[in-house]
């Protein structure tokens, strides 16, 4: 079957699947909660000019040790070109530095600066109580069995 052939079927979807689809998708619903979650923390983190992405991106930074660019990009399910085109904006800032590797000079060390770490300070508190706020709401669930069952789904199932 060509591609053509493939985009232009006769055939049709019955709305009741449209419906069952919008009802049990488990895809669906894991973007629109991640949408809905990544809202309130940029939200709650807006006063320190910080996204909810950069956040988790500072805190992968935030180790005894400095991070190659493929762990941390490997910890935050993302491609190098985008974990770079992320770190541009806090390297500008003064957050984070980039540096190469003393033992492979191909390869590329992550440090968080002292105004990344101090940042990273102020931006705690408040991912703390955002993240109460999140787990009150689904209360009358389990938080844990939650967090650990999207963990779960995060796993690729070839690995």
């Amino acid at each position: 079957m060509s591609k053509k052939d493939f985009n232009h079927s006769d055939q049709t979807v019955p709305f009741a699947d449209t419906i069952m689809v919008r009802d049990s998708c488990l895809c669906l619903h894991v973007r629109r909660a991640a949408r809905t979650i990544a809202r309130r923390f940029d939200d709650a983190f807006r006063p320190l000019d910080l996204t909810s992405g950069q956040y988790s991106l500072l805190m992968s930074l935030n180790r005894p040790y400095p991070p190659h660019m493929k762990d941390v990009a490997d910890l935050l399910a993302m491609d190098r070109t985008t974990l770079t085109a992320n770190l541009k904006p806090l390297e500008r800032r003064g957050l984070v530095e980039i540096a190469p590797d003393p033992k492979d000079k191909r390869g590329r060390l992550l440090t968080l600066t002292r105004d990344g770490t101090a940042l990273l300070a102020r931006a705690f508190p408040i991912w703390q109580e955002t993240q109460q706020q999140l787990e009150n709401q689904v209360a009358d669930e389990d938080p844990k069995q939650l967090l650990a069952a999207l963990i779960n789904l995060s796993h690729d199932p070839d690995d």
